[in-house]
């Protein structure tokens, strides 16, 4: 798909091109962009496993194992805001490059919703949620191609790659733990680095001139990537409001092996899992676990200023 709509967007420049003059008297040269955005998301797909939890939604009766409902939860973590600077040199009136620095916060999303599941005899029952939020540097080099100046107004598209270059997938889970001789309140915050990855993105936009060298912006940007984890690491954890990352409690060993996972492609009797090798699992090493992908695809409206130097 990356692949067709980067070809259409080629040839939908080169046809707009050929129907131009040659008589633009458009400046060229360098220029820098500063601009806000605001993204939809695009291409929802289903969340991965957090924590051995499967991404939905699900209410028990009030015995704890008998499931009233079950919705899966869907999303992307392209919708939010992106603010960035972007340097360009122009070339001609026809043709230029950008280079631009952004920093994105995704919103947040659910990934996993619990309602009175019973997890223990005693009984103990578990409430809560899993809600994540996507933070990222990227850097996305492009080619522009200038459509002609018309009444101040000069249109044009770009196409180009999207490349990270920092970033995390933040999750908060809260868990209400109920027991017979009261509740504990357990909050938890992972954060997941991810691997190397490369998007696209594809732009159409205008300036409007306010001056020989200033002008305003609109752009919208269709882009189209996904990343995999590549590790993470419990930051913190909590019950009560007291710190318990590294403790022994109830509902967890706070080994090293818990509060860190290495991601890989498969698990099997090798792996430091305790799924596939309970009897070889080593608590004080971190933990192997299936790597799981999330989207960052969306669709944005950004809105800033030109100045050409």
């Amino acid at each position: 798909m990356k692949k067709n709509l980067f070809i259409l967007g080629m040839m939908a420049c080169s046809m707009t091109m050929l129907g131009q003059t040659k008589d633009d008297t458009t400046d060229k040269g360098w220029y820098v962009k500063l601009g806000g955005s605001y993204f939809l998301q695009t291409a929802a797909t289903e969340f991965p496993v957090v924590s051995g939890s499967l991404p939905n939604t699900d209410v028990y009766a009030a015995n704890g194992t008998t499931l009233i409902s079950r919705e899966t939860n869907h999303g992307s973590f392209g919708e939010g805001f992106r603010t960035g600077i972007t340097g360009g040199y122009r070339f001609n009136a026809r043709i230029g490059v950008e280079v631009g620095v952004n920093y994105f916060k995704s919103s947040s999303k659910t990934m996993v919703e619990t309602t009175n599941r019973l997890i223990a005899a005693g009984p103990v029952f578990v409430t809560g949620n899993a809600i994540g939020t996507i933070s990222a540097f990227d850097v996305a080099p492009a080619v522009v191609l200038f459509l002609g100046e018309s009444k101040g107004f000069e249109p044009y598209t770009k196409v180009g790659v999207i490349v990270p270059v920092h970033g995390d997938l933040e999750i908060e889970t809260t868990r209400k733990y109920t027991t017979p001789v009261g509740t504990v309140d357990a909050f938890t915050v992972e954060k997941v680095l991810p691997n190397p990855t490369v998007g696209f993105m594809a732009v159409v936009g205008t300036t409007y001139k306010l001056g020989k060298n200033l002008s305003v912006f609109g752009e919208l940007e269709y882009r189209n990537f996904t990343v995999h984890g590549k590790s993470k690491e419990t930051k913190s954890y909590t019950e009560n409001g007291v710190d318990q990352l590294n403790a022994t409690t109830s509902f967890r060993d706070g080994s090293y092996a818990e509060n860190h996972v290495n991601y890989v492609e498969k698990i099997d009797t090798n792996s430091n899992s305790k799924v596939t090798n309970s009897s070889g699992f080593d608590r004080t090493k971190a933990s192997d676990d299936i790597s799981s992908y999330v989207g960052i695809s969306g669709l944005g409206l950004t809105l800033g200023l030109k100045y050409n130097l």
